[in-house]
């Protein structure tokens, strides 16, 4: 996906123009988004259906945006829940996560809920409990913690080992013997989430065709009347690399043939992803206020820091930037700035851990610029810890979709 930076630019400038003092801002480009959540859920086989992973960004122009093109929303808690309730009161709903609580369950029941994906035994009880104080019935996915041989690694994990997340696959059979004695709960399928950050297409489609096999074998010796495969999210955005992307042509078409040639095409298969739908639309932007050097580096501080941007400690990466001109000065000294270097980009935090990028080139950088982090649509400022130290909240700028317009999508 392409963002428009042009738009992007100027509406970084017009705040820039505005602001009596030093500032920083999310800019979302709404038409990017629509133009990329179309053409992924184009690309997928008919039995495909794409969901988006709410906690990855849950600002309502964002849903708002995505609405018209996903086939619902995957929601991770109660409050989620609420909010997409209040804005979609009839869009598809799954819910899924570690920890729920009664009364998130209770939610679900009275909200309308599609499918719950269950994490444990235990929540199976309560769920079950609730259904029938509500006179209602409910329809689940288990999810399984599966040990498969094939898993391939990525930089997070939350299956094939010892996690929190979902429940370990050799306790199947007693799940399914408890099923049959409460019938308020019914069973329509598997949800797998065994990694995130995917990158390699091609490792995707061998897990996807490891979690086929799977439910192919337990529907054979349990006899189980199923239709629903929740396959998760996990793909992943190169941070490190931005011109190396996840190659998605190549995996939906791989997935077309995946499904022909596994006898998947009379399935549900649901694909949860936030991250590769929300994450290219923004960006973050920070203007410069100070540079100066410390043993033998230079570090740029920006307005801002990661308590509003905290994909690049969260992921470990130096995340990249590009430097935005601005040439009003209103000092009537000389102006601070660095040529051909390399630059650490720090914010305001009491901590030497609020970095954004590290020993980055940087052929001119002065105080007063603006830096723009682009791939900050997801897990940005929906992960950061807002309020420590006080620092007042970012613009959050969303460029509207201009229906006249057909940019790209990729």
């Amino acid at each position: 996906m392409r963002i428009d930076c042009e738009r992007v630019i100027a509406a970084i400038q017009g705040l820039a123009r505005r602001a009596d003092e030093p500032c920083c801002a999310y800019v979302y480009d709404l038409d990017a988004l629509r133009c990329h959540s179309a053409h992924l859920v184009a690309s997928l086989p008919p039995c495909c259906e794409l969901f988006y992973a709410v906690k990855a960004n849950s600002d309502v122009p964002i849903l708002k945006t995505l609405a018209p093109w996903v086939a619902g929303f995957e929601v991770a808690s109660g409050g989620e829940l609420a909010l997409v309730r209040e804005h979609f009161p009839d869009v598809p709903v799954v819910f899924g996560g570690p920890g729920k609580l009664d009364l998130e369950l209770a939610a679900a029941l009275r909200l309308g809920v599609e499918l719950l994906h269950v994490e444990s035994q235990w929540e199976l009880e309560r769920l079950a409990w609730l259904a029938r104080e509500a006179g209602r019935s409910a329809s689940v996915l288990l999810r399984l913690n599966l040990s498969l041989d094939d898993v391939p690694a990525t930089s997070l994990t939350m299956g094939g080992r010892a996690t929190q997340f979902g429940i370990e696959a050799g306790r199947l059979p007693e799940c399914l013997a408890w099923l049959d004695r409460n019938p308020e709960i019914r069973l329509r399928g598997f949800h797998f989430h065994l990694l995130s950050h995917q990158l390699d297409a091609e490792a995707h489609l061998r897990l996807l065709a490891a979690y086929f096999r799977k439910v192919r074998q337990w529907q054979k010796e349990h006899r189980l009347d199923i239709r629903h495969i929740n396959v998760g999210g996990g793909i992943g955005i190169n941070y490190r690399e931005p011109d190396r992307q996840f190659d998605w042509p190549a995996f939906s078409t791989g997935l077309k043939r995946l499904v022909q040639e596994k006898g998947m095409a009379r399935y549900r298969i649901r694909f949860e992803l936030g991250r590769y739908v929300s994450g290219f639309c923004g960006c973050y932007a920070m203007e410069v206020i100070d540079i100066k050097p410390c043993f033998g580096r230079h570090f740029v501080v920006g307005r801002g820091g990661t308590h509003h941007f905290r994909t690049p400690y969260a992921q470990g990466h130096s995340h990249p930037f590009f430097v935005l001109p601005v040439e009003r000065w209103p000092y009537p000294f000389p102006r601070p700035e660095i040529r051909d270097a390399e630059i650490t980009v720090v914010g305001q935090l009491c901590t030497p851990k609020d970095v954004l990028a590290a020993d980055a080139p940087a052929a001119r950088v002065r105080v007063g610029d603006w830096l723009v982090f682009p791939y900050a649509g997801a897990y940005a400022w929906h992960i950061s810890h807002h309020d420590f130290l006080r620092h007042p909240h970012p613009a959050h700028i969303y460029l509207p979709v201009e229906e006249n317009r057909h940019a790209a999508s990729q």
